[in-house]
């Protein structure tokens, strides 16, 4: 039998520590067959068997094209109360190089962020909170499609989530390899990054590369704004204040041509930001170091900026909350208040913007000592029971029962 070396406290965790070897199943089976952004089908069919078995109130399907949502309500209902827990389901277009038994098997496709984890730990809260409904109000539990750069939360409110839904709050929780098994992060305040898609079109003029002196070469304007742009974050934006730009991948010419100037060179990247002005400013002043580094070489650049997803940005109220109640399962030595906000980015954010709310880590250490995004990554299935027992307890604590 499958057994867990962490150790937390309170009856949740007990009791959902009872079938974890179930947990681990479905995480398993979900880790390999994984699936990308609004193609959760048989993911979503999985969770919708699995929430039948819990013995859910209710079960909604195709919110935001392959979302699943549950509701479980309380013993009582007298507070009127309704909180929301969410969790991802999608897998990242990459190929697995793991061996073990349940590693990929769809060719190109693997679970590289632990959202199969994700999605059997809110199963495993769903079960404990169907069992027991030591609580006032309604639990609604969200199986997120395409967080994966899909946008799948803002899919699922745009298909009207929250107005079917109207939760007081919501709560989301990712693993984090960096941080110790049995272990919680959260702040207040920024968690995740915005995330920007940016590209720059070059544009000069083709030639002979033994007379390159008839050419307006691209290559040479995009290796100078390459340069120059790693100067606006550093001479721009205040030292205390955060921002990045990197600028990821280059496309010129022909490898085989190799005496041909190519006409045009695209450069692609990403800014990553906390604060709107900042963002606003890194914009500004990537356009005008484009055009003007073009312009003095006689060539054009044309930034193209998309704001993908906003800033992963935690309410205090319910930051402070969600430490509490994390502290009084795992012990106040094991949850981090002040954790380092991340550069990565995340699509919960949109539910944050709508609504009251906080995004957690959950410590898994590193699995085979790889991070987030790995071909070698594997969600700890240690965890599970932690994970789906402070799920259950952020509703508990937030609509507890009155007193008899």
């Amino acid at each position: 039998m499958l057994t867990s070396r962490i150790r937390a406290q309170g009856r949740a965790f007990a009791h959902i520590a009872a079938y974890h070897p179930e947990l681990t199943a479905l995480r398993r089976d979900l880790h390999a067959h994984p699936e990308i952004g609004f193609e959760e089908h048989y993911t979503a069919g999985r969770v919708v068997e699995s929430l039948k078995v819990c013995g859910v109130d209710e079960i909604h399907t195709g919110i935001g094209k392959t979302g699943v949502v549950a509701v479980i309500r309380g013993q009582q209902n007298a507070s009127g109360r309704m909180v929301g827990l969410r969790a991802d389901m999608d897998a990242l277009p990459m190929t697995e190089h793991n061996d073990f038994a349940w590693k990929s098997a769809t060719p190109g496709m693997m679970h590289g962020c632990g959202h199969d984890g994700h999605t059997a730990m809110l199963v495993g809260a769903a079960r404990y909170l169907a069992q027991t409904r030591r609580f006032d109000g309604a639990a609604v539990l969200i199986f997120q499609p395409g967080e994966e750069g899909f946008a799948g939360a803002k899919a699922m409110m745009d298909d009207g989530l929250f107005e079917r839904f109207p939760v007081q709050a919501v709560y989301g929780m990712h693993n984090w390899p960096q941080m110790a098994p049995g272990t919680v992060g959260i702040k207040p305040g920024p968690m995740m990054a915005a995330a920007d898609r940016i590209s720059i079109e070059i544009t000069g003029k083709g030639g002979h590369g033994g007379h390159a002196y008839m050419t307006v070469d691209p290559v040479v304007v995009a290796a100078h704004i390459i340069t120059a742009v790693q100067s606006i974050v550093s001479r721009n934006v205040r030292a205390v204040d955060s921002a990045v730009i990197s600028l990821c991948a280059m496309q010129a010419g022909d490898l085989s041509a190799f005496s041909v100037v190519p006409g045009k060179a695209t450069l692609a990247g990403t800014v990553r930001s906390f604060n709107p002005v900042v963002q606003d400013l890194v914009e500004r002043r990537l356009r005008e170091v484009c055009n003007s580094v073009a312009q003095a070489f006689g060539a054009s650049a044309e930034l193209n900026y998309q704001r993908i997803y906003p800033a992963t940005i935690n309410s205090a109220a319910e930051a402070q909350f969600a430490a509490d109640v994390a502290e009084q399962l795992v012990g106040a030595e094991q949850v981090d208040r002040h954790l380092d906000p991340s550069m990565g980015a995340e699509d919960f954010s949109f539910m944050l913007q709508a609504k009251p709310g906080a995004y957690l880590r959950l410590g898994q250490g590193g699995e085979g000592g790889c991070f987030l995004h790995n071909s070698r990554y594997d969600f700890n299935d240690e965890v599970l029971p932690l994970g789906a027992a402070l799920h259950a307890s952020l509703v508990e604590s937030s609509m507890p029962l009155a007193a008899s």
